[in-house]
């Protein structure tokens, strides 16, 4: 982690310039794309929101010695004292006049450390796949996104679903992996928590797309494929963490471009079952 530590200083370092995240990429061995999706991963935010707040931080000890507004504004990127009054109460909830107030309470942004623990946190059961192109078709939707915990859109978009939609997809399933599959792709930047993305209710396919689905060739390539079991929804969204935290970095593959593929197998409580989750990935 040695290398992303180094990432984090120059960050710290260029607060009031524009941040070059192809150089961050550089130190941290990977490509920019790689980086961004890392480091979303294993930071629970996007770059851009992690720099954005450090910014703020920064600005907001100087805001509190009494530096002019416009000037902390201007030195940290915004183009004006409103544009950056916003920010600040987005943040703080309350305006830089008002942080001045004795007793005013505040946030901050730490500056990240990575460590690498020795240990592993779970034993991962994975398998590399080298797939050929195929096809996905099923319905899709906008939704908000959710790192943990019931996704409100999701569940409304599923149920919202009649029950002959899931039978005629069932019909053309005919590729791994099978069955009903929930997709995700295309994050809005900046990719915080509310960003919005791509859900289908898909099922990957040789066929062509019926009237009334919507379809998306998928190219040949690798994809590392994840199992696990336990309480819904968490245990399934903390796959993605354990990827990037734990698997990526001991292994020399890297995050690719495409959509994320989850097939989900409930016990009939409902509350727990099993799921594997499908991640496209490149040689690093």
């Amino acid at each position: 982690m040695q290398e992303w530590n180094r990432a984090i200083e120059l960050i710290e370092a260029d607060l009031t310039t524009t941040i070059d995240v192809c150089a961050l990429a550089r130190v941290a061995l990977t490509s920019e794309y790689h980086f961004r999706r890392m480091f979303a991963s294993l930071a629970g935010m996007p770059l851009s929101e992690y720099i954005r707040r450090r910014r703020l931080t920064a600005a907001t000890a100087e805001i509190l010695a009494g530096d002019p507004v416009l000037d902390v504004a201007i030195r940290y990127g915004y183009g004006s004292a409103e544009a950056f009054a916003r920010a600040f109460k987005t943040m703080h909830g309350l305006t830089p006049s008002e942080a001045r107030s004795p007793g005013a309470v505040l946030h901050s942004q730490p500056q990240l450390r990575f460590h690498l623990r020795v240990e592993g946190r779970s034993n991962m059961k994975h398998r590399i796949v080298d797939k050929e192109a195929f096809r996905l078709i099923g319905v899709r939707t906008r939704v908000g996104l959710v790192y943990e915990g019931p996704n409100p859109d999701i569940e409304a978009f599923e149920r919202s679903l009649d029950p002959s939609v899931r039978l005629r997809l069932a019909e053309l399933s005919d590729v791994d992996p099978a069955g009903s599959l929930a997709v995700t792709d295309n994050i809005e930047e900046p990719g915080t928590e509310g960003s919005v993305l791509d859900y289908w209710r898909a099922v990957a396919s040789s066929q062509p797309a019926p009237d009334g689905f919507e379809s998306q060739e998928v190219p040949a390539g690798m994809w590392v494929v994840f199992e696990a079991e336990g309480k819904f929804p968490e245990a399934l969204q903390h796959l993605w963490a354990n990827a990037a935290t734990e698997w990526f970095p001991a292994n020399p593959y890297r995050w690719a471009p495409g959509p994320q593929l989850l097939s989900v197998q409930p016990e009939p409580d409902g509350a727990s079952g099993r799921g594997q989750l499908w991640l496209p990935i490149e040689a690093a």
